[in-house]
């Protein structure tokens, strides 16, 4: 069956994002919710949820939808009026208060309306399956499952699943497929257990790093320094993580998941120690205080204004006086980037902090199989999409070696799980024969099977050598005549490196040895710009001419790929910014992830976009039949994009904004990023003929001029600096076509002479070198 239509129940921040998502799949979704005591619009709470999902926010925030018009696939609703609207949905979504008796006042009126070929699920995380479907028909239990989504829907890919042996097996591959491929979602199907997987983990790990930093007498900035990004999760660490979260919410989550765990669970005993040492006493009396995290006052955590300054404030974990934040200096944070085992070898209060978390966290992992899921796999996926993990438990243990790990177990007395006992002097992954093997309960390896549709170039490059490369970037064999560009340098930062692999790939593809070409990696982002580390050596250098072949080489690998006699097709996901969003628009067409940050943001550094961004935005924008006519209509957009440095905070908005045209694919789950771009790709193929460079009329000085005092108002109104007008001076320059003037044409050669004359120049200013060094030591733009 096809789920075509989607009711949420339940519009509260989880069930709005829930909605949310699926109206970003581009689905309609009712969204119904009570009616208050009193309400004169008794839709009052399910529209109230999607005025907030419309709310502009910044990039990185959480924001519900992808584009404000995804909000006009959603339907505001209540349950007194409006549970007629159920009849024609595919899929139920219960997303209501975690008591019993509501989900079950809420299931018996889904059933009487619900058409019989419906799904219907809960997001409890806390309820088990049985007691959700107590007192219902069979037929209901039939059709029934838990999707647990993690918060924000949107963000966080884990969606787990929990069945069981009455439900319909076609059913369960419907709402997987589903999950997967329209939501985005890494799905992983669990056991019937309190907690499932990544809450039962999760919260343990952030229980007992609480209690251990208690014990050894930690700041929240020591603890949150090493259980952040030394071993692999987010930087929040555990503190930050708690005042993310809500501090009013840990209690409740922590007392319902020991309610339904045994007393002799690992997880009691961690309870049971938090009472001792008055961790739930503290978080009460935080609470009664106003101090709920970074929704209240503020958490562990907080911002204090002293004299117009804003101060981040931490507390003191004896006293509960809050001090200025000191930056934890503990030498293993430093040790820690040699590996995990090097971190929790180290005698030092925060090596000795990494091993008592991490010994009882990943023992307590290994214990729980099979308990609450069938294999390593799941667990190792769940936390890593749901907790942002960089690893899994059990790569975690791989990291430290198995053998070594259950060796300090025993010499500290622990018990040792059977699972760790089992795998022996062997590790949890392995290699045989270019197959990934896991280790299965019972002793033996089995594959690891990769789903219909997902690809990483980790799979690609197996078994296989690169066909060319270097330390930024290799060229790989995809399949299928088609060839891979992936680039590997910090943050796929784009350098000369780059540039070499990327005119060899035309060449390759050229000779006739491949058909197409497909540039996309498997990291964070697709490309961050340029290396801006090389621009500032280069200038500080004065190495001018080497800049200049710099911006030439990447002017003439681009046009390769734009006008070479194969398809290029751009694979984009998180940051593809400055030069990164450069290379997509020489590409023919883009598949892009639907978390695509896309934008020309030179302009922030103190420069202009010189590798074609100006020439293809406004090639893009004046062949929009739908942009408005006349020698100025786009040049102003594309003015105030780049001027701005605008990044589209998702694809859906990078198509709004020209950096995706219309026919470009938008991919929901990372995973099938590359395969759907190997498929567009591969259908371009035929009948391909590459496109001719363009002629442009462009409104030349008198264009310019506009523009000019545009940029003069806003200094005028304090919204613009000094540097900002010699900036924006170039860039008008350049997209007004120079000393030209409506009646003639401007050649896209012509355009990239402006830009490289553009860049030059700018580079020359002290205040944009300024910009650079701010960059790269700050991380932030500079306002000169």
């Amino acid at each position: 069956m096809k789920i075509e239509k989607v009711t949420v129940i339940g519009a509260g921040l989880m069930g709005s994002g829930i909605a949310a998502q699926v109206a970003n799949a581009g689905l309609p979704v009712n969204l119904l919710d009570i009616v208050p005591d009193g309400a004169e619009n008794k839709n009052v709470i399910s529209q109230s949820a999607i005025s907030r999902m419309l709310k502009p926010v910044k990039l990185g925030s959480p924001s519900q939808l992808m584009h404000p018009d995804n909000a006009d696939f959603i339907t505001a609703g209540n349950l007194e009026d409006d549970l007629d609207l159920i009849s024609d949905s595919d899929l139920i979504i219960e997303v209501v208060l975690e008591k019993l008796e509501i989900k079950h006042d809420v299931f018996r009126k889904i059933e009487k309306y619900r058409k019989k070929s419906s799904i219907v699920t809960s997001n409890t995380s806390t309820i088990p399956r049985a007691q959700l479907i107590e007192g219902m028909p069979s037929s209901f239990g039939k059709d029934f499952f838990i999707t647990h989504f993690f918060n924000p829907p949107r963000y966080l890919r884990l969606l787990e699943v929990v069945a069981s042996k009455e439900v319909d097996n076609r059913k369960l591959d419907a709402i997987i497929d589903f999950c997967d491929v329209r939501l985005g979602k890494e799905v992983v199907v669990c056991n019937d257990t309190p907690g499932f997987i990544g809450n039962r983990i999760g919260m343990f790990w952030s229980l007992t790093a609480m209690v251990e930093a208690f014990k050894a007498g930690l700041t929240v900035e020591e603890a949150d320094a090493i259980m952040g990004r030394p071993i692999g999760a987010p930087k929040t660490g555990v503190f930050a993580l708690g005042d993310v979260v809500g501090l009013d919410l840990i209690p409740h989550v922590t007392e319902s998941l020991s309610h339904n765990l045994s007393d002799d669970d690992k997880y009691n005993e961690g309870v049971k120690e938090q009472s001792e040492l008055g961790i739930d006493s503290l978080l009460k009396e935080m609470v009664e205080s106003g101090y709920t995290g970074r929704k209240g006052k503020g958490g562990f955590y907080r911002i204090n204004s002293n004299n117009g300054n804003r101060v981040k404030e931490s507390r003191d974990l004896k006293t509960g006086e809050y001090n200025p934040s000191i930056k934890s200096n503990l030498e293993s944070i430093n040790i820690a980037k040699k590996g995990l085992r090097a971190l929790v070898e180290f005698d030092d209060k925060g090596g000795k902090y990494a091993w008592k978390v991490l010994s009882k966290t990943l023992s307590y992992a290994a214990s729980l199989v099979p308990e609450i899921t069938e294999n390593i796999i799941n667990v190792d996926n769940a936390m890593k999409n749901g907790f942002l993990w960089k690893k899994g438990p059990f790569q975690m243990l791989d990291d430290l070696g198995p053998s070594w790990f259950v060796s300090r177990l025993l010499e500290e007395g622990f018990e040792v799980p059977d699972l760790l006992n089992k795998v022996g002097d062997k590790k949890f992954y392995d290699e045989n024969n270019d197959i990934s093997l896991y280790f299965n309960i019972d002793g033996t390896y089995s594959e690891i099977e990769i789903l219909e549709g997902h690809l990483s170039v980790k799979d690609i490059k197996r078994g296989q050598n690169p066909i060319f490369g270097n330390s930024s970037a290799s060229l790989w064999n995809m399949g299928d005549e088609i060839l891979l560009a992936e680039f590997h340098s910090k943050m796929n930062a784009m350098d000369p490196q780059i540039m070499e692999v990327l005119s060899e790939a035309s060449s390759i593809c050229e000779s006739g040895d491949f058909k197409g070409l497909v540039i996309g990696n498997d990291g964070s982002n697709f490309s961050a710009g340029a290396n801006l580390g090389l621009s500032s050596f280069v200038a500080n250098v004065g190495a001018w001419d080497e800049a200049e072949k710099f911006v030439f080489g990447g002017q003439m690998a681009f046009m390769m790929l734009k006008h070479g006699n194969f398809p290029v097709v751009g694979a984009s996901s998180g940051l593809a910014i400055g030069g990164g969003c450069e290379v997509l628009l020489a590409c023919d067409s883009i598949q892009a992830h639907s978390e695509s940050y896309i934008g020309l943001v030179e302009v922030g550094v103190g420069l202009v976009p010189a590798w074609g961004g100006c020439k293809e935005m406004i090639t893009r924008w004046n062949n929009d039949p739908n942009q408005a006519k006349g020698p100025m209509a786009s040049i102003v957009k594309i003015f105030q994009n780049i001027g701005t440095a605008k990044v589209a905070t998702s694809a859906q908005e990078a198509k709004s904004l020209k950096f995706l045209n219309s026919e470009d694919g938008i991919t929901m789950n990372r995973s099938r990023l590359l395969h759907d771009a190997k498929q567009k790709c591969l259908a371009l193929i035929k009948d391909y003929s590459a496109p001719l460079p363009n002629e442009h009329n462009l409104p030349g000085p008198s264009g310019k001029a506009t523009l000019d005092l545009a940029v003069s108002d806003l200094v005028k109104a304090g919204h613009a600096t000094p540097h900002d007008v010699v900036v924006t001076e170039h860039l008008a320059y350049i997209l007004t076509g120079g000393d030209t003037d409506p009646t003639v044409t401007v050649s896209d050669d012509k355009i990239l002479e402006m830009e490289r004359e553009g860049i030059m120049a700018l580079m020359k200013t002290e205040k944009t070198m300024d910009r650079i060094e701010a960059m790269l030591t700050t991380g932030k733009p500079l306002r000169n």
